[in-house]
């Protein structure tokens, strides 16, 4: 993983309040999506998804080439020295972000990777000044949705280009200011 500029130790590394007691908290530092252990992840994501039953039409997640020529904020999880989720924001307008890209290997989930890695998009995505954070996930995505909800996301209707999609579920929350 390397550093992006422009982003503050503290946009590097967070302390989770998350961590599952008797866990070495994982470390949060920005991903560069053409690292191989990034690429892995994806890869491990986009299966997961097609072996639960959705079509590559019902799927949007972006590619590594889309993830840099988007600027999207990347943020990877290390615990020990291997590298367990990835999650990102794409900076949309002046008011909205999206999360892309969310994922934590299947054995590092309960244990607070996926709570350090949104505490950082978010905190990302406030220093920036956005106002709204929303995402799509897939209707069989209960767990996804359940953790969103935690985070205080609420489904709102399908926006672009998600609209026409019956199996996407959308959610949003608003930021408070930094």
């Amino acid at each position: 993983m390397s550093e992006r500029p422009g982003c503050s130790a503290f946009d590097l590394l967070i302390a989770s309040r998350f961590v599952t007691p008797g866990m070495p908290a994982p470390r949060i530092e920005v991903a560069d999506p053409r690292d191989p252990a990034v690429g892995a992840l994806l890869d491990a994501l986009t299966s997961e998804l097609a072996l639960g039953g959705y079509a590559p039409t019902e799927t949007f997640g972006y590619s590594v080439e889309q993830l840099v020529d988007n600027a999207v904020h990347l943020v990877g999880a290390t615990v020990g020295d291997r590298l367990v989720g990835i999650g990102g924001v794409e900076i949309q307008t002046e008011d909205v972000s999206e999360l892309k890209r969310f994922y934590v290997a299947p054995g590092h989930r309960g244990a607070g990777v996926a709570d350090a890695i949104i505490d950082a998009l978010i905190h990302y995505a406030r220093g920036r000044n956005v106002a709204r954070l929303r995402l799509e996930t897939g209707e069989k995505q209960h767990a996804a949705v359940a953790f969103y909800q935690r985070h205080g996301f609420d489904v709102v209707p399908r926006f672009s280009p998600y609209v026409d999609s019956a199996t996407s579920v959308c959610l949003e929350r608003a930021l408070d200011a930094p």
